[in-house]
């Protein structure tokens, strides 16, 4: 008997250090291999054939997949974020979900940080519990890796969203869908007159709440209260002070402050961290006082420590702050005053950039080119290119084709990036 106890316990811990193991593998995994890892780790928990999670970003949001392209592609960004909604926190469900190609079985669970975890045709339930553990643990990291975002992505993501283009895109859809709708029952030829008028003034109003309530929904991604971005500012900055002999002061933002674009409050949060990480563990400093502020057109950042006063912007620990600043197209100054500290100040502009004023010759770009650039890195398609500069559309693209050829890149998020770096006298090379 004790045999079989001893055999059952060893196997148990077996099983215990090879969960371990595979979370190891998802959690050190590089960005662009966890979902495929994350899909692999769970699938001997929930059989599925497909796995999608939806995190808060630098760009308002990330998608990421792994599985049937069917359901990957097919579910909608508007679709996750209903989802995201109806689950709160810490919470489990099973159910049938919209895609593209019509309704698919899913399992769905939303972590502690708000992260949503969804995978389809589940397999039995007996381990919804435990999967909602591991992605509690899983999406932290998502979190931190979303948070800890390169000066280059949080200059990308300043000027352009994937995500954000992506549900603005889906907005454009439901929108042509209600009109198309309201032709239809207009046109209608077997309606009256009066049926006809009454069913389309319905379908107009019914439209416009739910194309509000979608624009809503979408600018829950693309925008933050300055008031809950700094909340998460002081949830992230406790584990880095809980064990040190410093003391951080907070100055709450007033709650009346204009709403932060997600990159805007990614980055503000990194350059604050980066700023506590490069006084933490000085013994010198006991005291650091953050405030944020808001101004109406910039996020104001103020930092100031009890120091010896000898930080200066070009200190080596705040290379990175300096960084980030910069890729958000922000102001960075600091004023040190020996034996009473150092005070940090940032401003970071909450619209994004102008568009392009006038290309480096190097680029060696004709006039319609800068154009069309400038455009482009407005965010502004095709259609609308063609339409602002009174050409056709196959000219854009073809003006877009060379405008690639001429920089070395290969989309309209690497030209901006392109732009970008030029404008802040980054190397730009042609590859």
């Amino acid at each position: 008997m004790s045999s079989v106890h001893s055999d059952a316990a060893f196997g148990a811990v077996e099983q215990g250090a090879e969960t371990i193991r595979g979370l190891a593998e998802v959690l050190t995994a590089p960005p662009a291999l966890l979902p495929k890892r994350l899909s692999a780790f769970l699938a001997r928990l929930i059989p599925h054939s497909a796995l999608v999670f939806l995190v808060a970003d630098a760009a308002g949001a990330q998608r990421e997949g792994s599985g049937a392209t069917s359901f990957v592609d097919g579910v909608s960004f508007l679709a996750l974020d209903e989802l995201r909604r109806m689950l709160g926190p810490g919470r489990t469900r099973r159910g049938a979900i919209a895609t593209a190609t019509g309704e698919v079985d899913a399992f769905q669970a939303l972590s502690n940080n708000g992260a949503l975890l969804v995978l389809a045709d589940p397999g039995g339930d007996d381990s919804d519990d435990a999967v909602l553990q591991l992605w509690n643990i899983v999406a932290l990291r998502v979190q931190e890796l979303a948070d800890a975002a390169s000066p280059d992505y949080l200059q990308l993501a300043r000027a352009t969203s994937s995500v954000r283009m992506e549900a603005l895109t889906e907005l454009a859809d439901e929108y042509s869908t209600t009109l198309e709708s309201l032709l239809a029952a207009l046109r209608s030829s077997s309606l009256d007159d009066r049926t006809a008028r009454r069913t389309a003034t319905q379908i107009a109003a019914e439209g416009m709440v739910h194309l509000r309530t979608a624009s809503d929904r979408v600018r829950t991604f693309t925008e933050e209260p300055v008031t809950t971005a700094f909340e998460r500012l002081r949830d992230d900055l406790r584990p880095l002070v809980r064990y040190r002999d410093i003391d951080v002061q907070f100055v709450e933002p007033p709650v009346d402050g204009r709403a932060l674009p997600s990159e805007i409050a990614h980055g503000a949060r990194a350059v604050v961290r980066g700023s506590i990480l490069a006084l933490v563990d000085r013994h010198d400093v006991s005291r650091v006082r953050v405030q944020w502020d808001c101004d109406g057109t910039n996020l104001l950042i103020n930092v100031r420590d009890d120091g010896p006063g000898d930080l200066s912007d070009e200190s080596v620990q705040l290379r990175l702050v300096r960084q980030r600043v910069l890729a958000l197209n922000g102001r960075l100054s600091f004023e040190a005053t020996p034996g009473w500290g150092t005070e940090m100040s940032v401003a970071m502009p909450l619209d994004p950039p102008s568009a392009l004023a006038a290309p480096p010759r190097a680029w060696d770009l004709a006039p319609r080119e800068a154009e069309v650039l400038s455009l482009l890195i407005a965010g502004q398609r095709n259609r609308e290119i063609a339409v602002n500069l009174g050409i056709s559309e196959n000219t854009v693209k073809f003006h877009v084709a060379k405008i690639f050829r001429k920089l070395g890149v290969g989309s309209r998020a690497e030209a901006t990036a392109f732009v970008l770096a030029g404008r802040h006298g980054a190397p730009a090379s042609h590859s």
